[in-house]
């Protein structure tokens, strides 16, 4: 999860990112928050992106409630296992209103990155309520396939699910490209992969889980989502392919 993704906060490794940081809710002084924004600009410019001044806000922001994570709530429908270890499963996940910005840069990675700044700004009180939303995981990002079948259409979607207390009403966000969504219920098969996300990976994993489920008609071939969980400090992150069962 490029600098500004969850993905690439998980760049940072636990020896950058002091507990202090991390923990303290008391407001950084000038040298943590230079230091913390230039770890954000360092993983950055790996994916030919820069992440402007007035991040620096929502970067602290995010960085001191590292730890208050709601879960997208869902329902398990089966697992399959190999060997004692869990190869994919499926899960229902109900209808629900997200906060959504789509992105047609020229990499994966610049997309979902430029994406979820925007998204950033927006938890953090860049809204209609004034206030620090919380954080939701997963964040998802929605390719969908060029005719090939092979290569990835160039806009991206990213999607935060907004928490529970604010489903009903949520708040408006001040940035015009954020739209509230409600989406409606999904029935996917997941995988878990580690490590980054680029166009070349999520082929790799798509075509990975292709071969352990074999043929079938009952799965969309022409989109697919990434479902994207660690925060910063995590080495080695946590993400998900998701195939997305057709309606019956």
């Amino acid at each position: 999860m490029a600098l500004i993704s969850i993905e690439d906060l998980a760049e940072l490794d636990d020896e950058q990112l002091d507990d202090d940081i991390t923990d303290n809710p008391e407001p950084m002084d000038d040298e943590e928050e230079e230091r913390l924004y230039a770890h954000w600009q360092s993983v950055a410019s790996t994916h030919q992106v820069s992440v402007p001044r007035e991040m620096t806000g929502p970067i602290q922001e995010m960085t001191r409630r590292n730890q208050q994570r709601e879960q997208v709530p869902f329902a398990t429908v089966s697992q399959h296992e190999k060997l004692g270890e869990v190869v994919y499963e499926e899960r229902i996940y109900p209808a629900g209103k997200w906060a959504c910005v789509t992105k047609g840069e020229k990499l994966y990675e610049q997309s979902i990155s430029m994406a979820f700044m925007k998204l950033m700004r927006y938890i953090c009180k860049e809204n209609s309520a004034g206030r620090h939303l919380g954080m939701t995981i997963p964040v998802l990002n929605e390719i969908h396939m060029q005719e090939d079948g092979i290569r990835f259409m160039k806009d991206i979607l990213t999607a935060y699910y907004l928490p529970a207390e604010f489903q009903e009403s949520p708040p408006e966000p001040a940035d015009p490209e954020i739209t509230i969504v409600h989406r409606e219920s999904l029935r996917v098969i997941t995988r878990v992969f580690f490590g980054t996300t680029t166009e070349e990976t999520i082929t790799r994993q798509i075509n990975l889980l292709w071969e352990q489920l074999g043929s079938t008609d009952s799965l969309h071939r022409d989109i697919y989502m990434v479902a994207v969980y660690e925060n910063p400090g995590v080495s080695c992150r946590r993400n998900e392919i998701w195939f997305i069962r057709r309606e019956p």
